[in-house]
């Protein structure tokens, strides 16, 4: 089992789908967790009264990491609170479902600022607590992107694009930053079967067909992102740098 005993991470967006199931896993494998939210409070409660179960230290902020200012806030109060900062997920994302014509300046705004500004202002409040000495273990930033960042699908022209900018700059930051000790990586999930996706009309058609296009016989769910958040998190990933990680199943080598 992977351990992360003594280690700090902070996942924003982790009061559900894909980031609870970070935050938790995380905490299970030894970490003490601070969490965002902007909106859910209760489940980013839940969340962190598991994390407490657990044995570990957990902090539930609110935040809108769009704001230079709240990520500041929040770095300072994990580093202040927890003592320190090994882990840094990305994973707090929006945009809006809505054909590409139909997007307004507004809209389009909307999602870089949360999907690509925000990890922009976590590096960069961040970096200063992430840096490592050379024998140091290094630490770590991940971002979550998904398959719109490279394929063209409906409904998804805005968070497509800001997707595939997140992706860019995940590479840029593992430039910059690996020689400091830091190992930034990106995990591109496919379809993953959230209690958010299951909200939208018509998607349980499109869960049923991808399903059966997955080799594996089923959609991603969050828990599988984790697993592969929690090996990213680990010393058996410091070679892998720079890189978007594809977590679909096989459904990507179709035509």
């Amino acid at each position: 089992m992977i351990d992360l005993s003594g280690k700090v991470a902070l996942v924003t967006g982790g009061s559900r789908g894909i980031g609870a199931a970070i935050a938790r896993a995380y905490a299970k494998a030894g970490a003490d967790v601070a969490l965002t939210y902007l909106n859910a409070r209760p489940d980013a409660e839940d969340v962190g009264a598991d994390i407490l179960e657990m044995g570990r230290r957990a902090l539930v902020l609110k935040a809108d990491l769009s704001q230079s200012e709240d990520v500041g806030l929040v770095v300072e109060a994990v580093t202040s609170e927890l003592g320190r900062l090994d882990i840094v997920v990305s994973n707090a994302a929006g945009g809006g479902f809505r054909a590409l014509l139909d997007v307004t300046p507004e809209n389009l705004d909307y999602a870089l600022h949360l999907n690509v500004r925000a990890f922009l202002l976590l590096l960069q409040h961040s970096a200063a607590h992430l840096a490592r000495e050379e024998g140091q273990p290094r630490s770590r930033v991940l971002t979550i992107s998904s398959w719109g960042s490279e394929r063209a699908l409906p409904m998804y022209g805005a968070i497509g694009a800001s997707k595939a900018a997140l992706e860019a700059m995940t590479r840029h930051a593992a430039l910059e930053l690996g020689p400091r000790g830091v190992n930034v990586n990106c995990i591109r999930a496919g379809v993953v079967d959230t209690g958010a996706l299951r909200s939208l009309p018509g998607v349980e058609a499109v869960l049923e067909e991808r399903a059966r296009r997955s080799l594996t016989g089923r959609n991603v769910s969050p828990e599988d992102v984790a697993d592969l958040a929690t090996f990213l998190a680990s010393s058996m990933a410091d070679q892998i740098q720079g890189q978007s990680l594809i977590l679909d199943g096989g459904t990507s080598l179709h035509p």
